[in-house]
């Protein structure tokens, strides 16, 4: 079963912050690459079976989600097996307070 990936735009606007931070720390060089890398690295999902950790910090939410690490980034998502979709939810920075990751759109 192939699924596909859909990022929300709370996750996007994720990207945006990340994007705007390289941007002006280390140049468009390295944002691009930082960004592609990061949107690239859910693609791994769809041939790996989907084998990834549960997301601990969000246990007492409705779906489960599971997350891949990318550089200093957890990618957090969710499966819908019923519309055959990898949803994205966030994209969050491992070097902040764990506890943040809680926050809601």
């Amino acid at each position: 079963m192939k699924l596909k990936i859909v990022w929300s735009q709370f996750a996007e606007n994720e990207i945006d912050k990340i994007y705007d931070y390289y941007l002006h720390r280390a140049g468009i060089r390295v944002a691009k690459k930082i960004i592609q890398e990061i949107i690239s690295e859910p693609n791994k999902l769809i041939s790996n079976n989907l084998s990834t950790q549960i997301e601990e910090l969000l246990l007492d939410r409705k779906s489960e989600y599971h997350y891949l690490v990318c550089k200093n980034y957890k990618i957090i998502y969710s499966i819908d097996q019923e519309n055959k979709q990898i949803q994205i939810a966030d994209v969050f920075d491992t070097r902040q307070n764990p506890v943040k990751l809680k926050r809601t759109k």
